[in-house]
């Protein structure tokens, strides 16, 4: 047995008996085309600007905000290109839509605080951060799209009040920062910036000992490359089937055969709507098959239901099938009922409650006012408003505040109880 160091630092062991020494082993040079990482000669260089070709910079002359793989001439039909931008490039047009949806929805419900002191500041009511966010609904929908999309969401303070709460704050993205486990408590990082004092970390599901939040999407991931195989199927399979077929009884060449296919295409396309005229044996034959079935709708359609479901939006809001069931929502402010108590108030909650916990003093909450999606028409409202006025709990100006009688342009928004004016 030899040991030996090459001149590249690496050490052999060379267990086979030789009296000359050690065996040099053959001189292996790069190809001549890059990148060449065999052998002495390494000609990769990292970071080559010449490495990467903008082809089309389109008519704005910009680079594009996000680089996205592409399938090359000789990549596989099948194969998927590789998944730089994360979770949410995976996602379907149905989950792309619930999310959409649902903090659509959340965001645009205005926030009010509940016992807060006249003199508490919070102004981010409005605005968290005006330099990155032109309104709350803006930073809102970041901020629940991570929370349900990617399981969790990160919150950092940039500026703080002289009561030391955060005065300025934005969502950051959670592939950025990276978190760890110090016993029982979990440290932040932003590249080798330790942001644990700074930032809020809000879980849809979390555990004991797991440093990251888990989502829906995340049990879901195979329902969502089920649902995006299924689609690709569709497209590139069911579209190419004919629906029917010329059946000649005699052995055909492919010379025939394509003869006989060009001779049926023109003489139908220059006597559109008039009957057909076979002979020598050629007969025309339908193919009897379901394109519904070939596309297998019904699978895909249950495989997006699913997902729907698993993001808390019934299927019939974005337009799937109910599974054949009888409705059970008698109105459409029903559905919105079952929904917001199903599906949007946990999350409200919960996310709302961290960010209390966090930018506000003991005691003092942050709501949303869901008034607006769930508020039941104007004949039931008008007899509740009776009942509240009859037995003292609002007078008349108080129910014409609420149903936003008298308000005009120029005359600012009534605000709820307790809101930051």
């Amino acid at each position: 047995m030899i040991e030996y160091t090459t001149p590249a630092g690496l050490v052999v062991v060379d267990k086979r008996s030789s009296s000359s020494g050690p065996i040099t082993p053959n001189d292996t040079y790069p190809p001549a085309s890059d990148p060449g990482t065999v052998g002495v000669i390494d000609t990769v260089i990292p970071g080559d600007p010449h490495g990467v070709v903008i082809e089309d910079l389109g008519s704005g002359g910009r680079l594009p905000p996000i680089i996205r793989p592409s399938a090359w001439s000789g990549w596989p039909a099948e194969w998927q290109t590789p998944n730089w931008m994360g979770r949410v490039s995976l996602l379907t047009d149905t989950a792309w839509t619930c999310l959409d949806s649902n903090t659509s929805i959340l965001s645009t419900m205005p926030p009010y605080l509940v016992n807060a002191s006249p003199s508490l500041n919070a102004d981010w009511l409005n605005n968290p951060d005006p330099g990155l966010y032109s309104s709350w609904e803006e930073f809102a929908k970041q901020l629940f799209w991570d929370y349900q999309g990617g399981g969790e969401v990160f919150v950092l303070a940039t500026a703080w009040y002289a009561s030391s709460y955060p005065a300025r704050f934005h969502v950051v993205p959670p592939w950025m920062v990276n978190v760890e486990l110090d016993g029982a408590r979990r440290k932040y990082f932003i590249g080798s910036l330790d942001v644990t004092e700074e930032i809020l970390h809000v879980r849809y599901t979390s555990r004991v000992g797991q440093a990251r939040g888990l989502g829906p999407l995340e049990v879901g991931a195979p329902r969502l490359v089920a649902a995006e195989a299924l689609a690709r199927y569709a497209t590139q399979v069911v579209g190419g089937i004919p629906n029917s077929v010329l059946v000649h009884p005699q052995r055909l060449t492919k010379a025939q055969a394509t003869d006989l296919q060009m001779q049926w295409i023109e003489a139908r396309m220059s006597t559109l709507g008039l009957p057909a005229v076979l002979s020598g044996g050629v007969d025309f034959k339908t193919l009897s098959y379901s394109p519904a079935d070939l596309a297998l709708v019904d699978l895909a359609n249950w495989n997006e239901a699913r997902i729907a479901v698993l993001l808390g939006v019934p299927p019939f809001c974005v337009a799937l099938p109910s599974g054949g069931d009888p409705m059970t929502y008698s109105n459409v402010s029903s559905l919105f009922d079952y929904r917001w108590r199903a599906g949007l108030r946990p999350m409200a909650e919960t996310v709302m409650s961290a960010l209390s916990f966090w930018a506000l003093p003991r005691g003092t909450e942050v709501e949303l006012n869901r008034d607006e999606f769930v508020r039941p028409g104007p004949l039931e409202r008008a007899q509740t408003a009776e009942i509240w006025n009859r037995i003292g709990a609002l007078d008349v100006a108080e129910i014409r505040q609420q149903e936003r009688f008298g308000i005009s342009a120029g005359i600012p928004s009534p605000q709820p109880v307790g809101a930051l004016s």
